[in-house]
């Protein structure tokens, strides 16, 4: 109730009606697409920094800063055309040169976390001031998808030039808004641009990105008309909120998936032996229904039931107690006690709380300790951690949504795990635009960490916004992102 009364006070203050008020899942950790890896994080981005390309509903990917793409020299080189009307926030010209420079920091600054990803560059060319390109040393096929996430996030060469890699403290884009305020903890502002390329079709004048962890006060402050927009409604509240005629509810089947990923290096579950135990002790189908009112998708793998990438053949075990305590006594660990780290959102506590008795009955003690995004981050990146949550928004690529993850270069392994097979299956996958010879890579790959259980994957989400009544324009997309294009507040 404290909560409820804290942020009900925190948002008493009326809003334009040209001002458009979000209310987050989380509170992003930093506004640089260089060391950016949170959801949340793309979700202020989509406002504040174009990209190189967009992904379209239909995971199509469709222009943005790029207006034009061609492979050359059998998929060695990428040739990009630029639009001429982009300008960066502080007037700085989008040309090129602005784009190589991006590029090439996200290639090689020590505070970048898009190396891996962008590994197979060689070299970035620039032609004239709208074309540029990106030679690669074999063909690597996600390369457009890198391009329509952080790294074709593209920042002006004059602020990075100033601010160095402090430039989250002050990002400059050239998005539709530029950033005019940031209280960490507490809120995002921003202001429409008006010499924007698509700002005819931007409405509103004014952000306001609010941090709500708790999905219960998201709702209640979009019910009470303290918000016009709220991302990630609970499952439980689903049905409720579609009989409330102050409110909408959209809703798209994601590319998102839950998973949890362990430290392999010295975590209490590092013996392979105990982790099949803790995946045997699961019934993924029972979470989905005690926990997520049967809303989302039961899956042990990052492509969802149905998409050319999942593997119907690789399914997951069927919850066994006997054998999981079987694989205990073998390993010398009959009651194995550990730690699960969960972000600070009632609904992946509920589903920790489901997972714990669930592991209980096979003979784990295990502890949940909740933190706030940002700090479950940092611990799992410092090796500080047992067994942690982790969401993964999704790619339009399958190559984005595993090798991230699975990789030993990938950015987001932080379950320390190797494999040199995996690593030679994702490679030879990339090199490829066949899809045929790329599921037979990836199936590879996919037989080999699932065996060695570095993460377990336990769902894919199905996103819920929640949008006051009469708003339009609103396009739900499966990568759970916000455009603001063609969006329209209701009027009065």
């Amino acid at each position: 109730m404290r909560w409820l009364l804290v942020c009900a006070a925190l948002l008493a203050a009326p809003a334009s009606a040209q001002t458009l008020r979000i209310g987050l899942g989380a509170d992003p950790n930093v506004l640089d697409p260089a060391r950016s890896g949170s959801f949340v994080e793309r979700v202020v981005f989509t406002a504040l920094c174009d990209r190189l390309l967009d992904v379209a509903p239909d995971l199509s990917f469709r222009p943005e800063l790029a207006t034009a793409w061609a492979w050359e020299d059998g998929g060695r080189t990428l040739r990009l055309t630029l639009r001429t009307d982009g300008r960066f926030h502080d007037g700085t010209a989008l040309d090129a040169e602005a784009v190589k420079i991006n590029l090439d920091r996200y290639r090689s600054a020590p505070e970048s976390v898009r190396r891996a990803e962008l590994r197979p560059v060689t070299a970035v060319e620039v032609v004239d001031a709208r074309t540029l390109l990106i030679r690669l040393s074999q063909p690597h096929a996600p390369l457009l998808s890198v391009l329509s996430d952080r790294a074709g996030m593209i920042l002006s060469p004059t602020a990075l030039a100033r601010l160095g890699a402090r430039i989250g403290e002050e990002p400059v884009c050239s998005g539709p808004f530029r950033l005019t305020r940031r209280v960490a903890q507490d809120r995002i502002e921003m202001e429409r641009v008006p010499e924007h390329w698509n700002a005819a079709n931007i409405h509103v004048q004014r952000i306001i990105m609010r941090p709500m962890p708790d999905s219960t006060v998201r709702l209640l402050n979009l019910r009470s008309g303290q918000l016009d927009l709220i991302e990630r409604v609970a499952p439980a509240d689903v049905a409720g909120a579609r009989r409330d005629a102050r409110i909408a509810i959209a809703e798209s089947t994601a590319i998102a998936y839950q998973g949890i990923y362990f430290n392999t290096e010295s975590g209490a579950l590092r013996d392979p032996r105990l982790r099949e135990a803790f995946e045997l002790s699961m019934d993924r189908a029972v979470i989905n229904r005690v926990a997520l009112e049967g809303l989302f998708v039961p899956s042990n793998q990052p492509e969802a039931p149905g998409a050319p990438y999942h593997f119907a053949a690789l399914a997951a075990p069927a919850r066994n107690v006997a054998r999981a305590r079987a694989l205990l006594r073998e390993a010398g660990q009959p009651n194995p006690a550990f730690t699960l780290l969960v972000p600070n959102s009632p609904v992946e506590a509920q589903v920790a709380e489901v997972m714990q008795s669930m592991a209980a009955e096979a003979g784990f003690q295990m502890r949940i300790e909740t933190l706030e995004s940002a700090a479950m981050v940092a611990r799992a990146e410092a090796g500080r951690y047992d067994v942690s949550f982790g969401i993964w928004s999704g790619r339009a690529d399958p190559d984005g949504n595993i090798a991230l993850w699975i990789a030993s270069d990938g950015f987001l392994n932080r379950m320390f795990y190797r494999n040199a097979a995996v690593d030679a299956a994702f490679t030879a996958a990339r090199q490829t635009t066949d899809m045929a010879a790329r599921r037979g890579f990836y199936q590879a790959a996919a037989e080999q960490w699932m065996a060695d259980r570095p993460m377990l994957i336990l769902y894919h989400y199905r996103w819920f916004w929640g949008l006051r009544a009469r708003m339009t324009g609103f396009e739900p997309s499966p990568d759970g992102l916000i455009r603001f294009s063609g969006l329209r507040l209701p009027p009065g």
